[in-house]
């Protein structure tokens, strides 16, 4: 295509998506002095239902450096137990509290707060910049291999972007792998999950991630500081029927599943207060081209089931950035070197994804037959009261398989950082 590019930039790295990943990943690297150019399609981070969960494998590599605490100042709520609440009967699922760890319990909490936490932080060293705003729209390819980025601004002017490497982190939907020819894997049927906030009262259960399963439906509560997160789980395809039903009928049937819900189902007043989404579980065969890479939901989505999706995007970029922070400030990248982000990540990324398909097919499928009564199978309820049976779970939700954490040469800083924390500085419109 011509190009009438109004702005040129050099940088180490150019990470694509402002989300978890990417913001970690630049962090990571403007800690030791690479230069880093964050590029988020958006205008800032407030969007609905993204995951707000933070696991205990994220709270202890924050705290490697020392931002676990400033995390955990935002308002927010702990999962210590996942729960199944069925017919009247509770089982515990996971005890997080049971679990080696500083931080045994999930932390809730907004997303658009974690992530300014971590751009406030990344904006305090000179090499970073983070541009809102910015729809990548071109890969620059020459002679084989990735050099960067255009991309045009919400004035629709073209800037390009060139850099050692150019890392995709812009989610399932992903505009890098799309660009690049990268294609998704399909590793688990789809579901439609209906998304929508009910009022948090100081009596309701807390400390709790609970499942509310029955007549062919399946209700996740997620507990936020002064609301509940709520999941409606469907078979894929069933929403227009539930739509069609009308919500009087839904209000209904929420409050049979979760009575203690009854008395604030009101404020569904119309369904654009409910956002639908389809998710499944995926992944990229190969990760890596000459110049480029794919992280997070780019390179392979994860089922909501455990909410891991943030946690295991955030451990990628970790890896990322213990295997390329020096070979980056050499300005030489292998693909030899790419392929090893790949091959350290791979393994623990199918693990959790066999993981959520075995939940899926062996307990979510049953729990959505309306046909009769659900009751999780009879091996699983006699093993799961054993607590440490409930380990296994908890730490796969918490950890992982192999869980990252940041290279002792990683730890400390190497650069010098501005006294501000205060990201508008380096956050380009």
């Amino acid at each position: 295509m011509g190009h009438n590019v109004i702005e040129h930039r050099i940088a180490h790295c150019c990470v694509v998506g402002g989300g978890p990943a990417g913001l970690m990943f630049g962090l990571l690297l403007a800690r030791q002095g690479i230069k880093v150019t964050v590029l988020e399609s958006q205008l800032d981070f407030d969007r609905d239902f993204r995951g707000d969960t933070i696991h205990p494998a994220i709270l202890e590599a924050l705290d490697q450096i020392g931002l676990a605490d400033r995390v955990l100042e935002i308002p927010h709520g702990r999962m210590e137990l996942a729960q199944l609440c069925s017919e009247g009967i509770v089982t515990n699922l996971a005890d997080f509290r049971r679990l080696n760890t500083r931080y045994p319990f999930v932390a809730v909490l907004p997303q658009v707060e974690f992530l300014q936490c971590i751009a406030g932080e990344a904006s305090r060293y000179s090499g970073f910049e983070l541009v809102m705003g910015a729809r990548v729209e071109e890969l620059i390819q020459e002679r084989g291999s990735t050099h960067g980025v255009r991309y045009r601004d919400r004035q629709h002017a073209l800037h390009e972007v060139r850099a050692t490497l150019t890392v995709g982190a812009d989610g399932r939907f992903s505009k890098v792998r799309s660009l690049c020819g990268a294609e998704l894997q399909s590793t688990s049927p789809p579901m439609d999950v209906l998304w929508f906030r009910v009022p948090r009262r100081s009596d309701d259960p807390h400390d709790q991630f609970r499942f509310h399963v029955g007549g062919g439906h399946l209700v996740v509560l997620l507990e936020r500081a002064q609301e509940w997160q709520v999941g409606y789980v469907l078979l894929k395809g069933q929403f227009a029927a539930t739509k069609a039903a009308g919500l009087d009928a839904f209000r209904t049937d929420l409050s049979r599943h979760v009575p203690w819900l009854a008395d604030r189902v009101h404020v569904l007043q119309t369904w654009k207060q409910i956002v639908v989404l389809s998710v499944e579980s995926s992944f990229v065969k190969t990760w890596h081209q000459p110049g480029l890479l794919l992280i997070g939901d780019a390179a392979h989505v994860m089922s909501p089931i455990g909410g891991v999706g943030i946690n295991v995007a955030i451990q990628d970029a970790i890896s990322a950035a213990n295997l390329l922070t020096e070979p980056l400030r050499r300005e030489s990248i292998g693909l030899d070197q790419l392929a090893t982000v790949q091959l350290q990540r791979e393994g623990p990324v199918h693990t959790i994804q066999g993981f959520q398909t075995m939940v899926q097919n062996r307990i979510i499928k049953s729990a959505l037959n309306g046909a009769e009564p659900f009751r999780l199978p009879l091996l699983l309820r006699i093993l799961l009261k054993f607590p440490v049976v409930r380990n296994v779970p908890a730490r796969m939700i918490a950890f992982g398989s192999r869980p990252s954490r940041i290279a002792e040469n990683l730890i400390h800083d190497h650069c010098t950082v501005e006294p501000s924390t205060n990201s508008s500085a380096t956050m380009r419109p």
